[in-house]
């Protein structure tokens, strides 16, 4: 049994993210993992790190409440929609806001590398886009997983285990939108 935390950052909860956040959440639970979440699009926070790390901003109720999910949390699955090659600006202020230092990383003196203080825990993408997984990987190269996975996660101590997008979205039929759900179901039972 793992703790299990889905991060959705899409900010339209009548989006595809949801039913694939709902897919996720089922299959885990199935798995007989306890399951939190994180809906950015129900937080009230300011996505803006106002002084950039000279000065720390307090954090919002919902924010500490997120904290504590992901201090929480063995495996964090983050689900939100590709848009301009990376995860939408509210997901982006998420983590500038809640990634901080001495919350996640810790500067060390005589060294260009951080101390990682989420060490141990996993995590996986699931990302929506309407452009052809090829290209986004080859074309584009992958710029927002490569944020997630690299220069937020590994830089923190979460080693990614797997990245699934789902393409092209726009366009697709209920019948391809019913296979990414099953998809995801089962993703979430392994």
């Amino acid at each position: 049994m793992k703790k299990v935390l889905i991060i959705n950052g899409h900010p339209d909860k009548e989006s595809f993210c949801f039913g694939l956040h709902q897919q996720y959440k089922k299959g885990s639970l199935a798995k007989g993992n306890e399951v939190k979440e994180i809906i950015l699009a129900e937080m009230t926070f300011n996505p803006i790190l106002m002084y950039g790390y000279r000065k720390r901003t307090e954090l919002e109720p919902d924010l500490l409440q997120a904290w504590d999910k992901l201090q929480w949390a063995e495996h964090i699955v983050w689900i939100y929609p590709t848009w301009w090659a990376s995860p939408p600006a509210l997901l982006k202020g998420f983590i500038e806001r809640l990634f901080l230092p001495g919350f996640t990383f810790e500067y060390q003196e005589k060294s260009p590398f951080p101390k990682k203080l989420l060490m141990g825990k996993t995590s996986e993408i699931i990302s929506t886009m309407d452009a052809p997984v090829f290209y986004y990987k080859w074309i584009v190269k992958d710029i927002g997983g490569k944020m997630i996975r690299k220069n937020i996660g590994a830089f923190c101590g979460i080693k990614n285990i797997r990245t699934t997008y789902l393409a092209t979205v726009k366009g697709s039929t209920p019948e391809q939108r019913e296979k990414w759900l099953n998809k995801i179901e089962l993703l979430a039972r392994k």
